[in-house]
């Protein structure tokens, strides 16, 4: 079961992975129905299936590797469900005790829940709500296995690291501080908002004069949301939230990082707020380089994925400072 978990876990990543890479490369409708492609099960080659597709979907322009980005993101996908399924069906079924049950079945109406968001992707044409919350579920559903597979990890937390107890309220709130901005970096992901702001520290000259709250966090009625439907004062906002939450985290998670290594009196505290530490600098850095090299791919891939870990970390962090044994 373990082993099952920590596979299903490494695709969990790969999924976020080509998640992120789909949206990037804006190829969230290079399939525009669902679960097909073009009314095909994967992506037309044929000179006869490709001129089926373009008659049956005249809106929609056909892009070979658009449509294989989003079909491969579709197959890891797919593989994943099925493997969260035998999971919950293994854990239902398994007889040894203090063995988790509950969590493998709450992954599992997760992951159903989550093909419903990426079925509504499709069907609502990228509303941003929607690829939000997709976001967030590939996300929850990454966190859910990595928690899973700690439960099924038997390691003991140092009795010495008590005084730490105090710590866990904040340790917490850290975490939720980092699923906010995680959410925020997804509405700007979401409303085509990453290069609203070119210029350091924070946007151009006139930005505070500029700022539209109600607009950028508005939903807008569109038939198609494919590179958004904000205006640019509304994107900027949405991108100066998303930096002010960057600075916000940062600081809280340095000083949480600070205060666990200082009360700590055993080795994996201490390499915990390290890691802490480094993840949360390398988060940034890659901040700082989608906006100063305007977006490269796979710079704003790595952006997706250390975001992930960053929350990876805060899990283990509460995990360690809950557990008594």
């Amino acid at each position: 079961m373990k082993k099952m978990v920590l596979t299903a876990l490494i695709l969990a990543v790969v999924v976020v992975a080509l998640g992120a890479f789909t949206r990037l490369t804006d190829a969230g409708l290079g399939c525009p129905d669902w679960p097909g492609c073009y009314g095909f099960l994967s992506v037309p080659k044929q000179d006869a299936h490709i001129e089926q597709a373009v008659q049956a979907f005249p809106e929609r322009p056909f892009e070979a590797h658009k449509a294989w980005n989003e079909m491969i993101h579709r197959y890891f996908a797919g593989a994943l469900g099925l493997l969260i399924l035998i999971i919950a069906l293994r854990s239902l079924f398994n007889s040894q005790p203090n063995r988790p049950k509950k969590l493998p079945l709450v992954l599992l109406c997760l992951v159903i829940f989550q093909a419903l968001l990426g079925m509504w992707t499709v069907t609502m044409k990228l509303q941003p709500i929607v690829v939000m919350g997709h976001l967030l579920g590939g996300f929850t559903v990454l966190s859910c296995l990595f928690l899973l597979y700690l439960r099924l990890t038997n390691y003991r937390i140092p009795g010495g690291d008590a005084n730490l107890r105090p710590l866990a309220r904040y340790g917490v709130l850290g975490m939720l501080i980092v699923i906010v901005q995680i959410a925020l970096g997804g509405w700007v992901s979401a409303n085509y908002a990453a290069l609203a702001c070119t210029q350091l520290p924070v946007c151009e000259a006139d930005w505070v004069q500029r700022l539209d709250f109600a607009g950028a966090f508005s939903i807008g009625e569109a038939d198609d949301y494919e590179f958004g439907t904000h205006s640019y004062a509304e994107r900027m906002t949405m991108h100066v939230v998303h930096r002010f939450g960057a600075l916000i985290t940062f600081l809280y998670l340095c000083w949480l990082a600070i205060r666990i290594y200082a009360r700590a009196s055993s080795a994996l505290f201490r390499q915990l707020s390290v890691i802490l530490v480094l993840v949360l600098g390398l988060q940034v850095a890659l901040g700082v380089s989608n906006v100063v090299f305007s977006l490269p791919l796979w710079v704003a891939v790595a952006h997706n994925i250390v975001g992930a870990s960053l929350l990876l970390v805060l899990i283990m962090i509460n995990y360690s400072l809950f557990r008594k044994t």
